[in-house]
C-alpha cells in the first residue's frame, strides 16, 4: 500500500507538472526531439509545387495520372529517465531536496513525452542499478514512474554513474532520449592538485562517450549552493551522506577557499566535457526554480536545430 502522504505528494506533482506542460512547455518538447524518421502514409494526385522526387511511378503508370507519395514523421520515441538515488540526493538547504527536484523534473519530461505519444522508462541507480521500469505509454505508467522516484528506498547510499549508463546501453537497443538526473558528486576526482581539471573519472567519461554515440544523452546536474561554497562559519563538523564519514572542516580558513576553487574547477571542467561530447546539458540549483533552466534548455536546442 502507498502511504496517504505519498499519494497526496504524487497528486500535487501531477497537477503542478501537467500545468507546466500545458502552459509553458507546449510544443517545445515536440520541436526539439525528433522521431526515428519518416514513415509512408498514402499517395495522392500531384499538385503544383510537389517535389518531383516523390512521384510514385508505379501508381502513376496504373492510374494514367501523376501521383506522389506522402510521408509523416514517425514520432514515437523512447524517453529514458536515469535517476541517481544515492544518499547525497537527500541533501538540501532549501525547501525541496535534490531528489524531490529530480522527481518533479522527471514528471515534466514524462508528461511531455506521453502527450506526444512517446514511451517513458526509468532506471534507478546508486553504485549499482537497483530498479528498472521498462518503457511504456500512458498517464498511469508515468504516475508509477514518479511514485518510484519519490518512494524508492535504495539499498546503497553510494554512487557509480558509469554503472547506470552501462546498464542503459545493455537494455536500450534503439536510439532513445536519455535524461541523466544527478548531482555529479559521485564523479568528482580525488582532491589532488589540479585533479578537478579532468572533472570526472575515466570510466565515467568512457560510459558517457559510449552512450552519447548511440543515444540523445542530456545530463541534468542538480546542485545545492552550499555544496559548492561553504559560509565562513569557522570550524564545522561535516558528514558525508554517502559514506557516513565525519570530518572537521575549517570553513573560514584556507580549507574553505580551496574547497570552493576545487568545486568551481570541477564544474567548469565537467561542462567542458559535455561540450566536447556535444551533449546539451541542464544546470539546476536548489535555491532557484528549475523550470527556467528547463525552458532555456529547450529554447537553446531549438535554436541550434534551426541552424
Amino acid at each position: 500500500m502507498i502511504p496517504r502522504e505519498l499519494i497526496k505528494k504524487i497528486r500535487n506533482i501531477e497537477i503542478y507538472t501537467q500545468r507546466l506542460v500545458e502552459d509553458q512547455m507546449a510544443g517545445q518538447y515536440h520541436s526539439v526531439f525528433k522521431g526515428r524518421g519518416m514513415a509512408f502514409e498514402e499517395v495522392r494526385q500531384y499538385q503544383p509545387g510537389d517535389d518531383i522526387r516523390l512521384i510514385d511511378w508505379n501508381v502513376t503508370a496504373r492510374m494514367n495520372d501523376v501521383y506522389v507519395k506522402l510521408f509523416v514523421e514517425e514520432r514515437e520515441m523512447t524517453v529514458m529517465l536515469l535517476v541517481d538515488m544515492s544518499a547525497s540526493g537527500l541533501f538540501s538547504t532549501r525547501e525541496l531536496t535534490k531528489r524531490e527536484i529530480a522527481a518533479e523534473m522527471a514528471a515534466v519530461v514524462a508528461f511531455s513525452a506521453i502527450k506526444n505519444n512517446d514511451r517513458v522508462g526509468l532506471i534507478i541507480f546508486t553504485d549499482e542499478v537497483e530498479k528498472f521500469v521498462p518503457p511504456k505509454k500512458g498517464k498511469k505508467h508515468v504516475l508509477r514512474v514518479v511514485s518510484e522516484i519519490l518512494s524508492y528506498k535504495p539499498r546503497s547510499g553510494r554512487t557509480n554513474l558509469a554503472a547506470g549508463l552501462e546498464f542503459l546501453g545493455r537494455v536500450t537497443k534503439r536510439r532513445a532520449v536519455v535524461f541523466l538526473l544527478t548531482d555529479f558528486l559521485g564523479a568528482l576526482p580525488n582532491r589532488e592538485p589540479d585533479a578537478a581539471r579532468d572533472a570526472v573519472d575515466l570510466p565515467l567519461e568512457h560510459a558517457l562517450r559510449v552512450v552519447a554515440r548511440k543515444h540523445d544523452l542530456i545530463p541534468v546536474a542538480i546542485v545545492d549552493p552550499l555544496e559548492e561554497e561553504l559560509p565562513g562559519l569557522g570550524l564545522l563538523s561535516l558528514q558525508d551522506f554517502e559514506t557516513g564519514d565525519t570530518v572537521l572542516f575549517d570553513a573560514s580558513g584556507p580549507e574553505g577557499k580551496e574547497h570552493a576553487r576545487y568545486m568551481r574547477r570541477a564544474r567548469e571542467a565537467r561542462q567542458a566535457l559535455f561540450r566536447r561530447l556535444r551533449m546539451d546539458h541542464v544546470n539546476v540549483r536548489t535555491d532557484q526554480p528549475y523550470l527556467p533552466a528547463l525552458v532555456d534548455f529547450f529554447k537553446a536546442r531549438e535554436r541550434r536545430l534551426r541552424r
